[in-house]
């Protein structure tokens, strides 16, 4: 699992979902958890074997279905398809105490108000893999990997606009950015040949090292051109939201609290500095923050493309 929480939703009456917004309410649920919420919905039986794949963080499939019926959907999922994915499996019609169980699979008859008791139980089930997904380790793996591809779009976006700028427009930024860089680092300038501040490869050069050109600068850089395209600066919040807690988490410790009888009951991450806790209700925030600086940067990728 990642930010993106994908759910692939088998029912050839999904519409009725759609209309009642149950749909929506559990993208809010997972929204509210700090995940970015990708719901599939699919009535037809061909269309969902054309999209299923191992991406997904839950399927779920109806049992009474015209072409098949949900047990042979979920038998040709693990037996052909090889994909072990958990599955909600359910119904308001048939008795499953019969139905041959497979790996993974939670089963659901319903009795009443069937649309709230499968949303119910959808939510229910998120909770589980989520708390799964909660091992502290794993938490800070996914932020560094997410922090590290918004590295990533930034720089493209800083290389799309300095190549499709005015040389003469952007040069207090290469100036500006381009000393920045020699006060700090100044025994990196080997990269650069002959006069830095007037060579335009100078600032590509540095561009090309992570380590000189970092998340600080990237940041920086993204809040002059957010500037000069009269867009709103978000670069201050996330310096604080997504830079800052980054690099203390890269750092910080892992700790284990245990009971009385040594059974370890919680696992978290501590920064010795400030002694900030990285538990999992910070990791929901940073899961939060990060899925907002993305929306952000993907606001601004839209304004390039244009």
């Amino acid at each position: 699992m990642n930010l993106e929480y994908k759910i692939l939703w088998l029912d050839d009456h999904i519409e009725e979902f759609i209309a009642d917004r149950h749909i929506q309410r559990i993208e809010k649920f997972l929204e509210e958890e700090g995940f970015e919420a990708q719901i599939v919905p699919v009535q037809i039986i061909s269309d969902f074997f054309e999209k299923l794949d191992n991406s997904f963080d839950l399927i779920l499939t109806d049992f009474h279905m015209k072409e098949m019926n949900g047990d042979e959907v979920v038998k040709k999922i693990r037996k052909e398809g090889h994909i072990f994915t958990e599955i909600l499996f359910y119904t308001a019609q048939a008795d499953l105490t019969n139905t041959d169980k497979l790996d993974r699979i939670l089963f659901l008859q319903t009795t009443k108000n069937h649309h709230k008791q499968v949303v119910d139980k959808v939510k229910d089930l998120i909770s589980l893999t989520i708390q799964k997904f909660h091992d502290i380790v794993v938490m800070r793996g996914m932020i560094m990997n997410e922090t590290s591809d918004m590295d990533n779009q930034k720089l493209e976006m800083i290389k799309k606009y300095i190549n499709n700028s005015d040389s003469e427009k952007t040069k207090d930024l290469k100036l500006d950015i381009l000393n920045q860089i020699n006060t700090s680092f100044s025994d990196k300038l080997k990269y650069v040949d002959g006069d830095w501040k007037t060579k335009d490869n100078g600032l590509k050069k540095l561009m090309k090292d992570s380590f000189v050109f970092s998340a600080d600068y990237k940041i920086k850089t993204l809040s002059w051109i957010l500037n000069d395209l009269s867009e709103t600066d978000f670069s201050q919040e996330y310096q604080d939201e997504i830079i800052k807690v980054r690099n203390k988490f890269a750092h910080a410790k892992l700790e284990e609290e245990k009971d009385e009888a040594g059974k370890v009951i919680r696992k978290y991450f501590k920064h010795g500095e400030d002694g900030m806790t990285f538990d999992e209700a910070l990791c929901k925030t940073i899961r939060t923050n990060i899925r907002k600086h993305k929306e952000n940067l993907k606001t601004l990728q839209q304004k390039f493309d244009e």
